[in-house]
């Protein structure tokens, strides 16, 4: 098991290695001195890499750690109205299982149930991609402005196994 890289700016663990972007960090991954960046303030830092033994934190290009779940959501935009599955989330976006086409860039509104008393969770979001895996959308504003959200997703994020919610109507497809 890894260890967790702590954020030095906001103290929270679970930063995420990131590729090298300024010529700073370049000459800093030579000498094995890592890029990361935090997923709770978007805090970028170097860290040292203790060996080839040390923790190994794959590259990735995503700004936060995804968890997977299994929430009913209803989206609407412009002429377009739908609703799905949502298969992962994460403080900047998530994944959907749908049946309604729609474009990249377009932009919803969604309401994601993530429990059967509670009223939704209202977001704004954009269209990044749509592919056999569903479709990807990035949230318009950080997450971390919706307190209900980012509620949920840090109250999840230390679950290896999926969050199945029962606000997931067993009428949808997956």
């Amino acid at each position: 098991m890894s260890r967790q890289v702590t954020c030095p700016q906001c103290r929270k663990e679970g930063a995420l290695r990131s590729r090298p972007q300024s010529p700073r960090e370049h000459v800093a991954a030579l000498i094995r001195i890592i890029p990361f960046h935090c997923q709770h303030c978007s805090h970028r830092f170097l860290a040292c890499r203790l060996g080839k033994d040390g923790p190994q934190h794959p590259i990735d290009r995503r700004e936060h750690l995804r968890i997977p779940v299994r929430l009913y959501l209803s989206f609407s935009g412009g002429k377009v109205r739908g609703e799905g599955t949502v298969m992962d989330l994460s403080l900047g976006g998530c994944v959907i299982k749908s049946e309604t086409q729609v474009h990249v860039d377009d932009i919803f509104y969604l309401e994601i149930a993530i429990a059967e008393d509670e009223t939704p969770i209202e977001v704004a979001a954009m269209v990044r991609s749509v592919s056999v895996r569903g479709i990807a959308f990035k949230f318009l504003r950080k997450a971390q402005e919706n307190k209900r959200l980012l509620t949920f997703i840090q109250s999840n994020s230390g679950s290896t196994s999926s969050v199945l919610s029962k606000a997931v109507e067993p009428t949808v497809s997956g």
